[in-house]
């Protein structure tokens, strides 16, 4: 599974004009934008009709993309080894974050929630970004998660506030990501 240069192009020229993506990931479709552009970042609160405080996830291609947005030297060795023995993959962390993230991504907490993504295309995509986007899953507050381009193209039919739609499928996963909290090694999810 690989994503086409059109496909490519054309989710790149969204993210870096503020716009606002739905791409594939392991289990569901997600929304993504640039996590540096609190404009970007309120179109997708707006999108899924999503209140601010609840925070968001970043995907990324590695685990250096990360280190803008998230405080890994905060945790110990143990506790980093944990965290790189389940990535890439569908794991997310709750880490530590960085004083100068906006409260837009990290909500009402002191920690971010971040993933190193094992799926193809949003490799493809981190990798030519040069950073993370935001990960949240496409649909409306309390709705169903999109599995398909097509379900996300009829959830936001003709939706001024999402600009393109990488229609490539998601790897399968059955659930949702495991959330794990980094710190205390709980499983949130």
């Amino acid at each position: 599974m690989t994503i086409s240069k059109d496909q490519l192009s054309q989710a790149l020229s969204a993210l870096t004009s503020e716009g606002v993506i739905a791409y594939p990931t392991e289990s569901v479709f997600g929304l993504g934008c640039d996590p540096d552009s609190d404009i970007a970042i309120q179109k997708i609160l707006d999108l899924k009709q999503r209140p601010a405080h609840k925070g968001l996830i970043l995907i990324a291609a590695n685990i250096k993309q990360l280190g803008n947005y998230a405080d890994f030297s905060s945790l110990n060795a143990e506790q980093m080894d944990k965290i790189k023995a389940t990535w890439p993959g569908p794991f997310t962390w709750v880490v530590p974050v960085q004083n100068s993230l906006s409260k837009l991504v990290s909500g009402d907490f002191d920690s971010i929630a971040v993933r190193v993504t094992q799926h193809p295309v949003v490799q493809a995509i981190c990798n030519e970004f040069g950073k993370p986007i935001i990960s949240t899953s496409a649909n409306l507050s309390g709705e169903e998660s999109c599995i398909t381009g097509e379900q996300v193209e009829q959830m936001f039919v003709n939706h001024p506030l999402l600009d393109y739609v990488v229609n490539q499928p998601v790897t399968g996963l059955d659930n949702p990501s495991q959330i794990h909290d980094a710190v205390t090694g709980k499983r949130l999810r």
